[in-house]
């Protein structure tokens, strides 16, 4: 058992394979892999991958109901590296910038903010109301990170695997976590 553990939630927003892809990319590295699937990505998992939501918890060491607030990761006592939220719909980015914990996906992140630990937020859903840059910039001054599901073309990825790579490398980047999942710059 690794002594890094890492807690990644999935909500409903497009933008699935990057949840996947981040889990298959933690799954060879010395790190403990906590997972959330919120109700609302189980509805979109079906629609956008062949994998299941069985499939992508078989990805983790530990797997939360989100209606479990009584969670390990639950607690600031809890020790972990960090956590991600993969894809972040507008929704739970909300309940992130305003404190509203009413689920294990909310109150965990609100634990990372509460600690001081990495807690990035990536979003997919495009065009950003104003509520949504409100709640970014809100998130952002409460000591989260807004890692937007914007890939890079640097590396000149020629695959959709590839162009998604670049964003779960940033991500771990964010995290501190080594990885080689893409090319770097002028590397």
């Amino acid at each position: 058992m690794s002594s890094q553990r890492l807690l990644v939630a999935i909500t409903g927003a497009s933008g699935m394979i990057y949840a996947l892809d981040l889990l298959k990319t933690l799954e060879p590295l010395d790190i403990e892999t906590h997972l959330v699937i919120s109700n609302g990505a189980k509805q979109v998992i079906p629609t956008e991958l062949d994998e299941t939501a069985q499939d992508l918890s078989a990805l983790a060491e530990v797997v939360y109901k989100d209606t479990d607030l009584g969670a390990a990761v639950a607690s600031g006592s809890y020790p972990l590296e960090g956590m991600v939220i993969v894809p972040c719909s507008a929704g739970t980015l909300s309940k992130v910038a305003n404190g509203m914990t009413d689920n294990l996906i909310s109150r965990a992140a609100h634990v990372q903010l509460k600690e001081r630990r990495p807690l990035v937020l990536t979003l997919r859903e495009a065009p950003f109301s104003r509520p949504m840059l409100n709640n970014m910039l809100a998130a952002h001054d409460a000591g989260a990170i807004i890692m937007p599901a914007s890939p890079g073309f640097y590396h000149r990825p020629q695959s959709i695997e590839e162009l998604i790579g670049g964003i779960t490398s940033r991500t771990l980047d964010l995290l501190g976590i080594a990885n080689s999942r893409s090319k770097r710059w002028k590397v």
